[in-house]
Formats: structure tokens, C-alpha cells, sequence
């Protein structure tokens, strides 16, 4: 989860406070949410999701991807990468790849009943936006659109055919006892598989490519993210609930009706495919599919473009209260990688002895607390300022290699 949420956050020389302050917010926000699902209750009483579930489960990882890809986009320069910059990009991308993905399959002994581990994911998605920082923004747009709408299909189309996902957490040691199992799951049908979540890196490199300075890039991103994600879930109703579409579930699936409609509810285990085509157009959370994917973009720009939006308040009368609800965020969000591996230890702890709700809000209250300290002392998290290390060392060393007078051979 990573500069993405999960990684460190890397300033711009230029970049005016508020724009920061905005995109660590939304990276707060980001934390928070993928707490309350780790943490909060998600089945009511009367059997439904519960209202923090409804809104965090599925859209909180997502808007982590989503801020991944600017994350990407910020330490590439806002804009394509040229051909001369391209090895030590690379370089940059590839380490940031192998720091996290090695504190992810460090965490991968943790319990997967309380929290599967995003981070090896994530490691993937940086691997897999190596080649994307290279195209321009168009066609980055299109490549983002076919994604989303072509691997599900794709999934879909190969079905029962890929390994059985173990949905548990992957260690390096079960990465080399099993590589294929863990290949189709980390790539395909995992929690969070890598290649139909690339279309939230592209999102992401899109948006952190755009004048972010902006109130009316803001406004432009709140706006357009709430149509798309609202436009994709009345999509999936009218497609499932009005246009035939849970019948074709019902006849189709040994699933009794009411697992399919909890299904839909409550969202799959990364992918969803089954005996009809019609399974693409669920939405629920970690489906996959192209509205759940078009959906979760739509939320995670529009918290993007909200935060964003609000670093534009100053003078009003509003100020004080925008400033009191963004600065405890983006402190938070400014560690995200830290306090996500802390969160995830902490939950698999005999400490963990709480209610739900005070579980989650003392660690709401810890994550807010540290993220303010950690900003007025040492101004990073630990692990950010190891990732970034290990990323600007790659970097300088390919950029030192190639700028390197060369040899004068003697005959």
C-alpha cells in the first residue's frame, strides 16, 4: 500500500503545500478505510453490509492503488519518461518493487483470516508500471480503459482452468514450493491481482501527470470520479436486478440464491467468474470485473479531487475546519507504509484485545498521533525513508553508469 500510499511520499520542488497536503489526505483516508475493514464488524444484524463496509470494503485498497500510480507519476516528473531517463527509472521502479515486496512476504506470516497483505501485490504493480510511465497520457488513458474491460474478460474466458487461489498470505518460502499457484494468484485471482488492477496505476499516472494546483483540476476530478463511480454501480442494479442478470446466475450456478445475492453484496475474493458472462457485471468489492474496476476509479479520483479541492478553501470561512479535518489525514498519510505494517501487526497480536469500534478508533487515534510526531521530528516514516534509499540509490547508480566518461582504449 504506497511515493503510492504505501511508499514514500516524495516531494516536488515546485509543488505549492496544498497540493501535498491533499494527496496525503486522500492517503489517510486510504489507511483509515482499509483499518475499519480489517477491524470493523461487516455483516448487520439483520444479515446486510454494514454501512463502514458498504463504503470502505473494496474502494479503500483501491484508492491506495490509484494513489500508487500518482505516486509514480510524481517521481517521474509529472510527464512521459524519455528515452534518456528510462534505465534509471526503471532502476528506481524496480527497487521500490523489491523493498516492498520483501517487507510484503516478510508480513506474509501474519494471519490472512484477519488481513490479506497487500504489499506483494503492490510489488507486482510497480514491476508491471515500468513500461507505462513511458507512454504518453492518451495512450495511457486507452491502455487503462482496455484493461479494465479486456483481463476480466480474460479471467472470465480461462475460469476454472487457473489454480485454485489459496487467499492466504505469500511467503517466499510458499512462493518457491508453489510458483505457479502463486503466480495466477498474485496476477490474476488474488485479493488484489495485479494485472486488472494495472488500470488503477494507469488512473493514478494520469491524474499525477495533471495541473494538480488547480481548483479546477480539483473540481474537474470530484466531479468526474462521482459520476464514474456512480454511473458504474447503477450499471451493475440495472444489469443484475432489472435486466436479467441474477436468473442467468441462478440457472447457471450451484450457488443457492441467496449465496449469490451475498456474493453480490459483499463483493469476491479478488475475482469473480462462474458459468455466465452476466458475472461481469457484478461490482461488489475485490470483483475485478470492469465495474467494479471503472467504479473504485470513480471513488478513488473523486476523494483525490475532494481533498484536493479543499487545500483551495483557504480564506474562506471554511478554513479552519478544512485544516481540521486534512492535517491529522495527510500526517497519516504521509507514513502510510509504516502504520499499515504496524496496523497489520497489531491486529494479529494478543494485544488486539478490544471491541471493534475501539479497536479501530484507538488505532485511528495512534496512526494520527505518530503521523504527527513523525512529521515534526524526523519528518519521514522509517520504512518510507528505506524504500526511498534503496530507489534513489538504484536510480544514482544507473544515471552515475551512464554519465561516465568513457575509457580511452590504448593500442
Amino acid at each position: 500500500m504506497t511515493a503510492t500510499p504505501l511508499t514514500p511520499t516524495e516531494t516536488i520542488p515546485a509543488a505549492p503545500k496544498q497540493r501535498l497536503l491533499g494527496i496525503d489526505a486522500a492517503r489517510g483516508i486510504a489507511l483509515l478505510g482499509m483499518m475499519a475493514v480489517h477491524s470493523l464488524v461487516a455483516v448487520g444484524d439483520d444479515g446486510s453490509p454494514t454501512l463502514s463496509y458498504s463504503i470502505a470494503a473494496g474502494r479503500s485498497s483501491a484508492l491506495f492503488a490509484v494513489l500508487a500510480g500518482v505516486g509514480i507519476a510524481f517521481t517521474t516528473g509529472r510527464a512521459r519518461v524519455e528515452r534518456g531517463n528510462r534505465s534509471a527509472t526503471a532502476a528506481s521502479l524496480a527497487a521500490r518493487a523489491a523493498t516492498v515486496g520483501a517487507i510484503g512476504l516478510i508480513m506474509g506470516y501474519t494471519d490472512a483470516e484477519y488481513a490479506v497483505v497487500i504489499l506483494p501485490y503492490y510489488a507486482i504493480l510497480f514491476l508491471l508500471a515500468i513500461p507505462l510511465v513511458y507512454l504518453p497520457t492518451r495512450t495511457l488513458a486507452a491502455l487503462g480503459l482496455l484493461i479494465a474491460i479486456a483481463v476480466p474478460a480474460a479471467i472470465e474466458m480461462l475460469g476454472t482452468s487457473l489454480p485454485t487461489p489459496s487467499l492466504d498470505n505469500p511467503t517466499l518460502i510458499g512462493i518457491i514450493d508453489n510458483p505457479a499457484g502463486w503466480a495466477s494468484e498474485l496476477l490474476l485471482n488474488g485479493e488484489f491481482p495485479a494485472l486488472p488492477w494495472t488500470a488503477y496505476i494507469c488512473a493514478g499516472i494520469i491524474i499525477g501527470r495533471l495541473r494538480l494546483t488547480s481548483a479546477t483540476a480539483a473540481g474537474s476530478l470530484l466531479m468526474i470520479g462521482t459520476a464514474l463511480a456512480v454511473g458504474a454501480r447503477i450499471l451493475s442494479e440495472t444489469l443484475i436486478f432489472h435486466l436479467g442478470g441474477l436468473e442467468h446466475f441462478v440457472t447457471g450456478s450451484e450457488l443457492p440464491r441467496q449465496d449469490i445475492l451475498d456474493l453480490i453484496s459483499y463483493g469476491a475474493d479478488g475475482t469473480v467468474y462462474g458459468s455466465t458472462w452476466w458475472w461481469l457485471a457484478v461490482d461488489g468489492p475485490h470483483s475485478s470485473t470492469p465495474l467494479d474496476l471503472l467504479g473504485t476509479i470513480g471513488s478513488s479520483t473523486a476523494i483525490i479531487g475532494a481533498m484536493l479541492f479543499l487545500g483551495h478553501l483557504t480564506g474562506t470561512r471554511l478554513e479552519k475546519l478544512t485544516t481540521l479535518v486534512t492535517m491529522p489525514l495527510a500526517a497519516a498519510g504521509s507514513m502510510t507504509l509504516t502504520l499499515y505494517v504496524l496496523h497489520i501487526w497489531f491486529i494479529n497480536s494478543p494485544y488486539d484485545t478490544y471491541t471493534p469500534w475501539t479497536g479501530y478508533l484507538l488505532q485511528v487515534l495512534a496512526a494520527i498521533t505518530i503521523g504527527i510526531f513523525v512529521k515534526y521530528t524526523t519528518g519521514r516514516g522509517p520504512l518510507e525513508a528505506f524504500v526511498t534509499m534503496t530507489a534513489n540509490r538504484s536510480k544514482r547508480a544507473i544515471t552515475d553508469k551512464t554519465n561516465a566518461p568513457a575509457t580511452p582504449h590504448h593500442t
